[in-house]
């Protein structure tokens, strides 16, 4: 099964630097939870790939096409085809006040913002801050290790896969859809009614789908608000008064005589 620029596959991946075998990146929460990088609420699950696309860094999106499904490859990445040398034009100190007016407590490899640009503190002296403007991977050399899960032939797969990349949030398979006469209507999940940017995904979706399927026309998506089922109401029965047995029926005729 060959892999070309253009193909879907589905890939898991953990990445980490060669020189400390620091991991950097995955796919896997139980990799994330080992390593420390486990963030909450962050989604871990495979990555849906367009080979070609840029949705990875170039060096390994150009090797995809050399791999095989469902076997593991090991992909190394030098400094100059991943983030590239250090530059040390890019690291400079500067006054510590100026972090602490912006509410900023300065510490040991922590990413702060600085006249518009990212960077790490490198070191906290007294009344100064060593800021390194450099990417925080630049002038290392980089390994993944990746395996890719599925390719994704039918059209029917790449636009699940297209829709779920949008809203990763909400369980694969819940958009329902159909495609008729070159127009894909979309089933809006109730879940995903108040999602957090559901209106800039939704327009994510369909221009996605629109690029990798030229011959679709036209994405609509429908929201669907059901009434809440009726409880059944208990039954009204009318209450009788209970039968005079004989005996009080032969008691009161002779009462009455």
């Amino acid at each position: 099964m060959s892999l070309q620029k253009g193909g879907f596959i589905v890939i898991d991946y953990t990445a980490k630097v060669k020189e400390t075998a620091e991991v950097f990146d995955t796919t896997s929460e139980e990799t994330a939870k080992k390593e420390h990088l486990y963030k909450e609420g962050e989604i871990y699950e495979p990555k849906l790939v367009v080979i070609g696309e840029g949705w990875v860094l170039k060096a390994l999106d150009d090797s995809l096409t050399t791999m095989e499904v469902a076997k593991a490859t090991s992909v190394e990445i030098p400094q100059e085809k991943a983030f590239g040398a250090r530059d040390p034009e890019k690291v400079r100190r500067v006054p510590l006040k100026q972090l602490l007016a912006k509410d900023i407590t300065p510490a040991l490899g922590m990413r702060v913002e600085y006249s518009g640009k990212m960077a790490t503190i490198r070191a906290v002296g007294a009344g100064r801050v060593l800021l390194d403007f450099n990417p925080p991977l630049a002038g290392k050399t980089l390994v993944y290790e990746v395996t890719i899960k599925e390719k994704l032939e039918t059209d029917e797969q790449k636009i699940t896969a297209l829709i779920h990349r949008r809203t990763p949030a909400i369980e694969k398979g819940k958009f329902e859809f159909s495609v008729k006469t070159n127009v894909v209507n979309v089933e809006m999940p109730e879940e995903a009614f108040y999602l957090e940017g559901i209106q800039l995904a939704k327009r994510g979706i369909a221009l996605d789908i629109q690029r990798f399927l030229p011959e679709i026309t036209a994405v609509k998506f429908t929201e669907t608000f059901k009434a809440e089922p009726k409880k059944a109401e208990p039954e009204k029965t009318e209450s009788k008064k209970p039968e005079k047995t004989r005996t009080e029926k032969k008691k009161k005729v002779e009462k009455q005589t």
